[in-house]
């Protein structure tokens, strides 16, 4: 069994998207099209983020950490370090002013460098340019319908929770934009998501900020139907 068919049987996705050349092997070959150049014409800027995340204070360059791949996979990310360097029992989401990113962290963040060496994990195929963003491994006891189903594609370097608001959203509404992205994936979506987060980058993402429309009786139904186990939502609802 595959795993993709191990994933779906696992968490009763009877019906998943539709199959298209692009969500098959063309959207993989365009990742490797666009980010092996692009990873030339920015290593200098790599070099330099590496040398400044030293120079600011004491601890590694990169910050690794294990997160969801496809299919419920795990892999390990890479970022350039931001915060002080320190053991951390819990994992919380980090937002702006937090008073342990460092200096040259808060600058690496505002405009997405700390996430630039996630291109390795494009090449490696861990990753795409565009999908929903890698959550922590623990996220999947947490995930209602539409967070299972983000997980059945790659998660991407930008994606369309990320285009429209990313922290500034919940969680759920973030899972919605996820879900909504894999049911539409599509060549053009991919783009226009791409040249969005450049604006996101230069102008910051609250200004982009974008509740999504959830009101299930105008919502078109999905092509697909995701349960968790009963496992799972007992855990929830506990």
């Amino acid at each position: 069994m595959s795993a993709k068919d191990d994933y779906c049987q696992n968490f009763q996705l009877t019906v998943p998207p539709r199959w298209s050349a692009y969500r098959s092997g063309a959207k993989r070959l365009f990742d490797l099209a666009v980010i092996l150049p692009v990873f030339l014409v920015i290593s200098p800027v790599l070099l330099i983020a590496a040398a400044v995340v030293k120079l600011d204070s004491r601890g590694p360059v990169f910050f690794n950490q294990e997160r969801l791949g496809r299919y419920g996979k795990t892999f390990l990310t890479y970022k350039f370090r931001t915060m002080t360097h320190r053991e951390r029992e819990t994992v919380t989401e980090i937002l702006p002013g937090h008073s342990e990113v460092t200096r040259v962290g808060q600058w690496l963040r505002r405009f997405k460098i700390d996430e630039l060496p996630q291109l390795l994990n494009i090449v490696n195929g861990d990753m795409s340019l565009v999908g929903p963003r890698p959550a922590l491994p623990d996220h999947i006891n947490e995930y209602n319908a539409d967070g299972l189903k983000r997980l059945l594609e790659r998660p991407g370097l930008t994606g369309l929770s990320q285009v429209n608001g990313n922290i500034y959203l919940s969680w759920p509404d973030r899972w919605f934009y996820d879900a909504q992205y894999v049911d539409s994936l599509s060549f053009l979506q991919d783009m226009a998501i791409i040249l969005k987060t450049v604006a996101v980058i230069l102008l910051g993402e609250e200004r982009f900020l974008k509740k999504p429309n959830r009101n299930s009786d105008s919502d078109p139904p999905s092509e697909s139907t995701v349960t968790a186990p009963e496992s799972q939502a007992d855990r929830r609802a506990a």
